[in-house]
C-alpha cells in the first residue's frame, strides 16, 4: 500500500479524536492560567481595567477569576456539562480579549475563545464523563 494511501487512512481513523484533542488542549490553557492567577496574582494585576485595578479588591478579583477558570477548566477537561462550560469559558475569554485592545495577546485570546466556542458547538465527545442528571 502506498504511503499516501496509508496516511489518508490514518487521518480518517484519527478524525474522531479531533474534538477530544481540542477540548483537552483548551482546558489545559484554562487550568494553567487559573493556577497561575491564584499562585502569582501580582503578575495579572496589570491586565485589570483601571476601575478594578485601583480598588482594594484587585487581588481578590484576580484570585476569583483564577478560581473560576480553574473550576470550569477542570469540568471541561473531564467533559462534564461540556457545552455550557465551553460557552461560559469562551464568552469569558472574549470579554477579556475585548478589554485588551488590539495586540498579540488579544489576538491569541480571541483564537483560544473561538476554539473553546467550537468545543461548545460540538458538545460531548467520546471521552467525556457521562453524568446522569
Amino acid at each position: 500500500m502506498a504511503l499516501k494511501e496509508r496516511s489518508k487512512r490514518w487521518l480518517e481513523r484519527s478524525r474522531p479524536y479531533a474534538p477530544v484533542v481540542t477540548r483537552l488542549a483548551v482546558s489545559a490553557v484554562f487550568l494553567w492560567f487559573g493556577i497561575s492567577q491564584i499562585t502569582n496574582t501580582a503578575n495579572y494585576l496589570g491586565y485589570l481595567p483601571d476601575a478594578i485595578f485601583r480598588s482594594p479588591y484587585a487581588s481578590a478579583f484576580v484570585v476569583g477569576n483564577g478560581a473560576f477558570e480553574l473550576a470550569l477548566g477542570g469540568l471541561l477537561a473531564l467533559g462534564i456539562l461540556t457545552r455550557i462550560v465551553a460557552l461560559l469559558l469562551g464568552a469569558h475569554l472574549l470579554v477579556i480579549a475585548s478589554g485588551l485592545g488590539y495586540g498579540d495577546v488579544a489576538v491569541r485570546d480571541i483564537g483560544l475563545a473561538l476554539a473553546t466556542l467550537s468545543v461548545c458547538l460540538h458538545g460531548n465527545d467520546k471521552w467525556c464523563v457521562k453524568v446522569n442528571a
